[in-house]
């Protein structure tokens, strides 16, 4: 094991959840996520479980049924009353004594397991809901592979800004309108078509989806107070999948001179599951810039950032038409990235956004930026695969696509698996385009 890791990691290690030992889930033992549900069909009170194989261990059954030390009683009590901010706002060594507890109870041999499988609901009995209340959304622009190809399209001679390098650029988005996926409805907005000299206002015509990875803030910062880079780690509980949809028309039309606005707000999904940043030490990587790019000021570096800054998390993004899912085609594979393509870390993220003094707060998200990689497999957007929609892209059955089409369905899936480490997965999340 490395300096990050601990008997939570360990590869060996197995469940008396028998689906958790499965190389395939996303869920083993090693990953434990937490996440907001109840029975499906019911109106019971939202819960926080924790995701385990194909099942959901129900946190407050588990605080009520089991005995636990005396110490931990506290640090699960916000989990019980279905409160994940609470929990978050307790802290780092709060997330670690309880990760620690949950294992040793759900692992293989456990005194917890009679009780504890009581607990149990089957993850395709569960309605699930976004796993906290999230208070404000920030989403960055960290994929630099994706700034230089659309910036091609408008600056071929110098697709990236003079800023890019030096500065985490990011807008404001709509807390209000993250979900988990589901139905999007097509926006409706202002955009100028080709050649036209008034803009018209209707359905999106050049609708998108961005593959990106959203974190979730698991400390607060006093307004005027910065977080340096050290902190920065301690402040990220977890991450997520986020689709960040784009309506591609509507964008373009309104985003000089402040940015996007209505062509984002709409709609912005988000897997159920936050997987927690110390479930993902064993994928950290070091963080490395190009030769001849600039180094980070010295506000957005650090040794430890310089070392394990980066997660090494694969990235893919499957498409299925409406046309598709009639004949029984599955999805395909449009495209596979990885987190690691990120020129800007999560910490560095932290840290400029309070630079200024900005409070984040606990449940606040924020969003990677769309992560491609290189070459057009590793495209994260449809703007990209398609050349900003003059090479439409080929599908199974003779299809093609520039932009989404109503019935389509976008899944993101993300994992992260090495050797000497169990496999884990950030699960998925799918919407489809209605109009």
């Amino acid at each position: 094991m490395n300096l990050l890791t601990n008997a939570t990691h360990d590869p060996a290690l197995r469940s008396w959840v028998d689906s958790a030992n499965d190389g395939g889930t996303d869920f083993p033992i090693q990953n434990l996520p937490y996440g907001r549900f109840r029975r499906a069909g019911s109106r019971e009170p939202w819960r926080i479980g924790v995701a385990i194989g194909d099942q959901v261990l129900d946190l407050k059954a588990a605080y009520e049924h089991a005995h636990w030390d005396d110490e931990l009683l506290p640090l699960l009590e916000p989990l019980a009353c279905g409160d994940l901010n609470a929990f978050m706002d307790l802290g780092a060594a709060s997330w670690h004594a309880v990760r620690a507890a949950l294992s040793a109870a759900l692992a293989e041999g456990s005194a917890h397991q009679a009780v504890l499988q009581r607990c149990l609901l089957p993850q395709d009995q569960a309605e699930l809901a976004v796993p906290c209340r999230i208070g404000d959304y920030t989403d960055f622009y960290t994929g630099i592979h994706h700034a230089t190809t659309i910036g091609k399209f408008f600056r071929p001679d110098s697709p990236l800004l003079p800023n890019y390098k030096w500065v985490p650029i990011g807008y404001h988005g709509r807390a209000s309108s993250i979900n988990l996926g589901g139905d999007i409805r097509r926006p409706q907005g202002q955009r100028l078509p080709p050649g036209a000299e008034t803009p018209v206002f209707g359905p999106c015509q050049r609708l998108d989806y961005e593959l990106e990875v959203g974190a979730f803030v698991g400390r607060s910062n006093v307004q005027g107070e910065p977080v340096n880079m050290d902190q920065a780690e301690d402040a990220l509980f977890g991450l997520v999948l986020l689709n960040d949809w784009s309506a591609r028309d509507i964008q373009a039309w309104e985003y000089q001179p402040l940015g996007p606005f209505l062509s984002k707000s709409f709609a912005t999904s988000i897997s159920p599951w936050i997987v927690t940043m110390e479930a993902l030490a064993p994928f950290r990587r070091p963080f490395t810039r190009p030769d001849g790019d600039p180094q980070p000021l010295p506000y957005l570096d650090s040794s430890f950032n310089r070392s394990a800054g980066a997660i090494d998390l694969v990235l893919e993004v499957w498409l299925q038409t409406a046309a598709m899912r009639a004949a029984g085609t599955p999805a395909v594979r449009l495209s596979q990235s990885n987190l690691t393509d990120a020129y800007w870390t999560w910490a560095q993220m932290v840290a400029h956004h309070t630079s200024n003094g900005c409070n984040l707060q606990v449940g606040d998200l924020l969003g990677s930026g769309t992560l491609s990689g290189p070459g057009p497999g590793t495209y994260a957007s449809l703007m990209e695969l398609s050349g900003a929609g003059k090479q439409p892209l080929p599908l199974p059955g003779g299809e093609q696509r520039t932009f989404l089409q109503d019935g389509d369905t976008v899944t993101l899936r993300a994992w992260a698996q090495q050797p000497g480490a169990a496999r884990i997965g950030l699960g998925s999340v799918s919407g489809t385009i209605r109009g």
